[in-house]
């Protein structure tokens, strides 16, 4: 559908390149089940020329037959697509490098040697029945007519996508937009946005694309990836949903589950403050906020959480009014007097202050007891 856009998630090759990180088959499987069940339509599931053991992994994946379509990630070269064709898997991504700095100094090749390798080794790879998308590696630094060039000869050749790697991770939204924009009016080819996170862009710049026509969008569970990362699976895929009504097939109440199945998996959970995903973007101390929610939730809330399977929560600190510790109480089942809530106030910011935490539901219990001798002490006054 013309609304529709296709998420490609690569934790399972992006992902796992993040420094420290390394997943056991069974966690690969276990992540690829997770993708599957929250609808993703793809996943770079690893890398066949990475050797046997990895090519075992990547047939076993294939196994499973999700829903979620697999794909591998290999080098624009002849070695790499045998080793592709070993893992029954018929969507790959061939990458080669686009820009004259990693022409010169990373393959030390010309551009001539990248059209030609990219004519011979697509349609290889076309020729034994897989669908290629072209990955156009550091594309973010090539020079637009060259890209132009490689796109022109990708397409001849039989592939079905081009990705555009941001693969530093150097580019803004509007300039994203520019050359997506330039692309999409020259090509039918489609359009796959790979985004890096070095400046913090990835989300937005992937964004971009899409607004400008890219119909195909790489991210990873948590944000995972080399450096700073790659644009995150829960931000991509709630943004196209909220902002933009984009149709991608996530069910969103799964993005939290995928989110603690791959943080355990490779050591490096969200933070509280993760968007989307995040222990604590639901949680609410502030009471000017507070009172708003308590008021009409719609005053402070821009996600509902319930579309994620979550719901708010309000945790008293420094920040607190007394509606909050009412509130608060009341959940407790304690019916608090305005002068009751007023004192319990300054004894819930000194606790904050001292403990750099929330008070406990013992700590509620005996501000309480002090608030009422307190109370007792004025009215003896």
């Amino acid at each position: 559908m013309e609304d529709s856009v296709r998420i490609n998630d690569t934790t399972l090759r992006d992902g796992e390149q993040t420094a420290g990180v390394a997943f056991t088959p069974d966690e690969k499987i276990a992540i690829a089940r997770g993708l599957a069940r929250a609808g993703v339509a793809e996943m770079e599931v690893g890398i066949p020329s990475l050797g046997p053991e990895e090519r075992e992994t990547i047939r076993a994946i294939a196994s499973l037959a999700l829903v979620t379509r697999p794909m591998v990630w290999a080098r624009m070269c002849e070695t790499d697509v045998a080793a592709a064709a070993l893992c029954n898997v018929s969507l790959i991504n061939l990458s080669i490098p686009v820009s004259d700095i990693h022409m010169a100094y990373k393959i030390r090749r010309d551009r001539a040697w990248v059209l030609m390798t990219v004519a011979r080794v697509v349609r290889e790879a076309v020729d034994r029945g897989m669908m290629v998308s072209v990955g156009a590696e550091d594309a973010s630094r090539a020079d637009m007519g060259f890209l132009y060039r490689v796109a022109d000869v990708a397409q001849t050749a039989g592939a079905s996508r081009l990705r555009f790697a941001d693969t530093l991770g150097l580019l803004d939204p509007f300039t994203t937009y520019e050359r997506i924009s330039a692309l999409r009016g020259r090509f039918d080819l489609p359009i796959e946005m790979h985004a890096h996170d070095d400046l913090g862009m990835a989300t937005a710049n992937t964004l971009a694309a899409v607004l400008a026509g890219a119909k195909y969008v790489n991210t990873t569970v948590n944000g995972l990836g080399e450096r700073a990362g790659n644009a995150s699976l829960e931000e991509v895929a709630l943004a196209l949903h909220v902002i933009y009504k984009r149709k991608t097939g996530v069910d969103m109440k799964q993005l939290p589950i995928i989110s603690e199945v791959v943080g355990r998996a490779s050591g490096r959970p969200a933070s509280p403050q993760k968007s989307v995903v995040g222990a604590g973007v639901f949680t609410h101390e502030a009471g000017i906020h507070v009172d708003g929610l308590l008021k009409d939730v719609h005053t402070y809330q821009g996600i509902d959480p319930a579309d994620l399977g979550r719901s708010h929560s309000i945790v008293l600190g420094k920040y607190s009014g007394s509606r909050a510790v009412e509130y608060v109480y009341g959940k407790l089942g304690i019916s608090l007097s305005r002068a009751q809530a007023r004192d319990i106030v300054s004894l819930v910011r000194a606790h904050a202050v001292m403990t750099k935490g929330p008070p406990s539901a013992q700590d509620l219990h005996r501000f309480l007891g002090q608030a009422q001798t307190h109370g007792s002490a004025v009215a003896l006054l």
